[in-house]
């Protein structure tokens, strides 16, 4: 598995590089990724919506059917039933493969693509999934000056973009053992990491802490009602989770919440791209702290975040914010220049009594004082933390410091909080660690076993952290283990004791042969 996930992921990466490649000098690195993605997905919702026609009409009956040699005209008559079933509707003439085919010689090719990502977004207006599809091509601007000074220039950069896209061997989406949008999402994310760096405090988070953060919130589960991400990124995180239990074993759904316009289009096209349906995804474009969009949806069986680290948020500086009912039973806010424990603290209201949220969090929240304190006090004294997890540093692009996750439930079966110390649990690829898929199951036994075990974890009543002054950090209940050599003082006093003898003997030894020289 992991061989064929490498050979997957080496080929959607070289074929990103070619184009980028093809495209230096004349489209900026950032924009360049929204070029890329966006086509993809126009690719992406061009087989799908053509795949599921032919699969209709091949169960009727008509096995040589292809939806992309209909007439317009003809694929018009069952326009409503398919946005019914779909969400949208592209014509036969609109699909990504007839566009290709006729690019080369399209000299009006901008104002094609402008009127086809046009006509995708309108065929949702008034239907259920319109809230899905608006301004999803927002971020794909054909008549851009970065592609080209003319319309000429422009169009030959959109033919040469077109056709890279169609030449990637994607396969089926969903057999791909990686995430292929998220994988490509994640390499020009690094490709342009000056760019993407630390921004307004968000950290990609990669496949792999993912998969383990995931893993963790559903321990034990089969299928799940809800999962919730507030600070939902790209979506791989609320992804994984379909990945993992299968998307129909999340029952009612995927909701998440993302500030940033781009990603939030990000992971609306992500969802397409994972065939999970308009009416099974919600996701919203505003601040999670300031306007959270799913008051109506709450509680959520899961939640898995890596929200924006210590970003600044109103803090104490808002009146209403001490009121809400998110943040009160702290009775303080987390600092104006740290939202991190606001974060945690909106995920614990929002959490469902049976539910789990994993979340990841930066180091300096789970011992600094002040307000801080006072919000790990309330966590701590009401038994909401299950445990803290040391992970290794470098697994993120952009930071190399070690971040930690946090586990909170609501229902727990003891008093206590286990550290787990995974700082080891990792391997070293180029400059950055990454967990294996060994690693991810060592930390999942650990968690599992809720045990103490040498060097690794630590079960500790809450009473015991309280009198740590509430630090959740990992260093203080885990041991390091000692790597450095022991020395028995006795046996190394009698090796300097021989060796302060023996260097005697050859000094004696030495003086009689100087002796005998000299006589």
């Amino acid at each position: 598995m992991d061989n064929k996930k490498e050979i997957e992921r080496a080929e959607l990466h070289k074929t990103i590089w070619a184009i980028a490649n093809d495209l230096r000098g004349s489209v900026d690195g950032w924009d360049f990724k929204a070029y890329v993605l966006g086509f993809l997905f126009y690719r992406y919702i061009s087989e799908n919506f053509k795949n599921y026609v032919n699969k209709n009409e091949q169960e009727a009956g008509i096995a040589d059917f292809d939806y992309a040699k209909m007439s317009d005209e003809d694929a018009l008559n069952a326009r409503d039933y398919f946005i019914k079933a779909k969400g949208f509707f592209i014509l036969p003439s609109e699909l990504f493969e007839n566009v290709k085919l006729r690019a080369s010689s399209d000299e009006n090719l901008n104002e094609t693509l402008e009127r086809i990502f046009r006509n995708i977004e309108d065929s949702a207006k008034g239907t259920e999934s319109e809230d899905n599809f608006a301004g999803l091509f927002d971020d794909i601007d054909v008549n851009s000056n970065k592609l080209g000074a003319t319309v000429n220039q422009r169009n030959e950069k959109l033919v040469k973009i077109i056709n890279s896209i169609a030449g990637m061997k994607l396969g089926n989406y969903q057999d791909n053992s990686i995430d292929a949008f998220g994988d490509a999402y994640e390499f020009l994310m690094t490709m342009y990491a000056s760019n993407a760096g630390k921004s307004g405090g968000e950290f990609y988070t990669p496949q792999e802490v993912s998969e383990l953060l995931t893993r963790i919130a559903i321990l034990g589960k089969t299928e799940v009602n809800k999962v919730y991400d507030p600070a939902c990124g790209s979506g791989s995180l609320l992804l994984n989770t379909a990945k993992i239990l299968g998307k129909e074993n999340v029952r009612n759904g995927f909701f998440g919440q993302e500030v940033n316009p781009t990603t939030y289009n990000l992971c609306r096209i992500n969802m397409f791209l994972h065939d999970i349906d308009y009416d099974k995804f919600d996701i919203a474009c505003d601040d999670t702290l300031k306007n959270p969009a799913h008051w109506d949806d709450e509680p959520f069986e899961v939640i898995v975040s890596n929200p924006p680290y210590s970003i600044k948020w109103d803090g104490d500086d808002n009146p209403i914010l001490i009121n809400d009912p998110r943040f009160s039973p702290a009775g303080v806010l987390a600092p104006k220049g740290k939202a991190d424990l606001a974060f945690i603290m909106h995920s614990l209201n929002w959490l469902a009594t049976n539910g789990v949220a994993s979340i990841v969090c930066f180091p300096g929240i789970l011992y600094r004082g002040g307000a801080e304190q006072k919000i790990r006090k309330y966590l701590i004294d009401n038994n909401f933390i299950d445990c803290i997890i040391q992970l290794p540093d470098n697994l993120f692009y952009g930071t190399s410091i070690a971040t930690c996750i946090m586990v909170l439930k609501k229902s727990k079966n003891d008093n206590k909080v286990l550290f787990i110390d995974a700082s080891k649990y990792c391997v070293k690829v180029t400059n950055n660690n990454k967990l294996s898929a060994k690693n991810i199951k060592d930390i999942i036994d650990v968690y599992k076993a809720r045990e103490d075990k040498n060097y690794i974890s630590k079960l500790v009543s809450i009473d015991e952290v309280g009198q740590q002054g509430y630090s959740l950090s990992v260093s203080i209940y885990v041991e390091k283990e000692d790597t450095t050599e022991k020395v028995d003082i006795k046996v190394l006093n009698q090796q300097i004791k021989d060796i302060v003898d023996r260097e005697e003997q050859l000094r004696k030894a030495i003086d009689e042969i100087i002796k005998e020289l000299e006589g």
